[in-house]
């Protein structure tokens, strides 16, 4: 195993179970890592023969997408960064249901509904349903400034309820359970479920893991183009992709599913978009080659990488269904972010805030720069990006979607 970065021995031990799960598999643990589902954030696993649902996780295809605008921010005033903000809160739909009706088509309908996995192609009416909805938890759409003063548009989210539901049927096979019998993973160190690749399940899995992608690109294309729409900006050059998926890739002369769970993949020349928090840098990068690229499968941190958890940054909640139908959080403890004061600092700063809540404050996150240091040699910093508007769910919108 590989491993950049400070980690606590739980995230370490979640990587080196995965590692075990087959002999000759191979590890890497990224400076943004932190505890997951089975397998850690910010891990990487080549194997041979299998895939793991556990490994790519609920939210497959979760990633980021990032767009150079033709307008500069000088032209871009304070008064109107806040009408920016509302409309992109107002027209993009974040947390669960849609707040528009506009309708958004794509073949991507088409890929769900021919789906081999028929519990996917079921899911066809969702997919029309979410596509173009960000979602709740880190999901977000961002405003950022290059170093030229130029304004960029920037979004993080995945699949939504197709990959979800998707994910948790595959888990449920892993374990020998039909597609719909059961609720997918278990305990957070359980050891990593695997699909063998040379066997339906395992095909079935990569081809609806692939189908899920497609949505998740259609879904963040779906937003930028909406938000550019609201900037009245077009788009001059972009970059894409995702950080929760399986890839076949050639390492050392042999052929691997290397698994990225919250990882970017970073070859030599690959642009990647990396977000920080939301009063911290984002950066485009690009991989470069050298020998602790080639160690690390080519894989670069997907974020600054929590030092904190929900619980731990806002508190202890309970989710209450109200008259009107809707889940609310009712707080049951006390969290150690002030969110109010965080606020008051993103304002200072200049920074338009809608939405958020304090378990995604400043606070929570390592600072990117520090995780990126710590793959010094292996990618290089294109474009250091400033946020000026961030808009997320709210801390109160239930989303069972999110991460």
């Amino acid at each position: 195993m590989k491993i950049l970065g400070t980690h606590d021995d739980r995230t370490v031990e979640q990587l080196q179970r995965c590692v075990a799960a087959e002999p000759g598999a191979v590890g890497v643990l990224c400076a943004d890592g932190h505890v997951g589902y089975s397998m850690p954030i910010g891990g990487v696993v080549a194997y041979r023969d299998y895939v793991s649902p556990s490994g790519v996780g609920y939210d497959i295809a979760c990633g980021n997408m990032a767009v150079m605008t033709n307008i500069m921010a000088r032209d871009v005033n304070a008064v109107e960064r806040e009408r920016i903000a509302d409309e992109i809160q107002k027209r993009i739909s974040f947390g669960i249901g849609r707040k528009n009706n506009e309708p958004i088509d794509s073949p991507v309908f088409d890929r769900i509904a021919h789906s081999p996995v028929k519990q996917q192609a079921a899911l066809v009416q969702q997919a029309q349903a979410q596509l173009g909805t960000v979602g709740s938890g880190n999901h977000y759409v961002d405003i950022l400034e290059d170093e030229a003063g130029v304004l960029w548009v920037g979004v993080h989210f995945g699949s939504r309820g197709i990959g979800h539901k998707t994910a948790t049927g595959f888990m449920n096979i892993a374990q020998g359970r039909a597609f719909d019998d059961g609720k997918g993973e278990g305990e957070m160190d359980a050891p990593p479920l695997l699909l063998n690749i040379h066997e339906p399940s395992g095909q079935d899995y990569i081809e609806a893991m692939t189908i899920a992608g497609e949505f998740a690109y259609a879904g963040r294309e779906a937003v930028v183009n909406k938000t550019l729409e609201i900037l009245g900006a077009c788009a001059l050059w972009s970059v894409h992709n995702h950080h929760n998926f399986a890839w076949r890739e050639r390492h050392n002369g042999v052929d691997y599913w290397v698994v990225r769970k919250g990882a970017t993949p970073a070859a030599p020349g690959q642009f990647g978009f990396v977000g920080g928090s939301m009063g911290d840098i984002s950066v485009i990068l690009r991989g470069v080659e050298s020998e602790l690229s080639a160690e690390l499968l080519y894989s670069t941190v997907h974020g600054a990488g929590r030092v904190m958890s929900r619980t731990q940054a806002a508190g202890k909640q309970k989710w209450m269904r109200g008259e009107d139908g809707r889940k609310r959080p009712q707080r049951v403890g006390v969290g150690l972010v002030d969110f109010a004061a965080e606020k008051a600092k993103l304002v200072e700063s200049g920074i338009v805030l809608r939405g958020a809540g304090a378990d995604e404050a400043p606070p929570v996150y390592r600072s990117l720069q520090s995780v990126l240091d710590a793959h010094a040699g292996t990618i290089q910093v294109v474009h250091t990006l400033q946020p000026r508007i961030v808009v997320m769910a709210g801390g109160d919108e239930y989303d069972p979607y999110k991460d």
